[in-house]
């Protein structure tokens, strides 16, 4: 009996552990909320995959005129269904802007809070924003 009891405390305390780390996966500690950054460029990636899909883009910086590389993250592929998304949504290719919550480390990266394509927003919410 107090074998059993004991692995009952070592099974929870491993599933408290395990679970603890994947809740922390959906924290937005990595990004700056009050800073947010608007970029424009060409679409090379777009995956429609979970955890969260993704948007990468060419975008030429205005002072250098170098191209560089942007990624910004969305939420799942299930809540951007609700809101209209498929697969084909953002195609490579695509004139892009997105804004959103910049990087703390300052790496072109965003969590993405609006999306706009051919001069129209894409909804990111299901309901009357699409």
């Amino acid at each position: 009996m107090r074998n059993k009891v004991a692995l009952s405390f070592i099974a929870f305390g491993m599933l408290f552990v395990v679970s603890g780390s994947a809740f922390a996966h959906h924290g937005a500690a990595a990004y700056d909320s009050s800073k947010m950054v608007t970029v424009t460029g060409t679409v090379t990636d777009f995956q429609f995959i979970n955890p969260h899909v993704m948007i990468t883009m060419d975008v030429k910086d205005p002072s250098t005129g170098k191209i560089g590389k942007w990624e910004g993250e969305l939420t799942s592929p299930n809540h951007l269904e609700r809101a209209g998304w498929t697969k084909s949504t953002i195609k490579v290719g695509d004139q892009v802007t997105m804004t959103g919550a910049a990087l703390k480390s300052g790496a072109p990266a965003m969590a993405i809070r609006k999306v706009m394509r051919n001069g129209q927003e894409v909804g990111l919410m299901g309901g009357s924003d699409n």
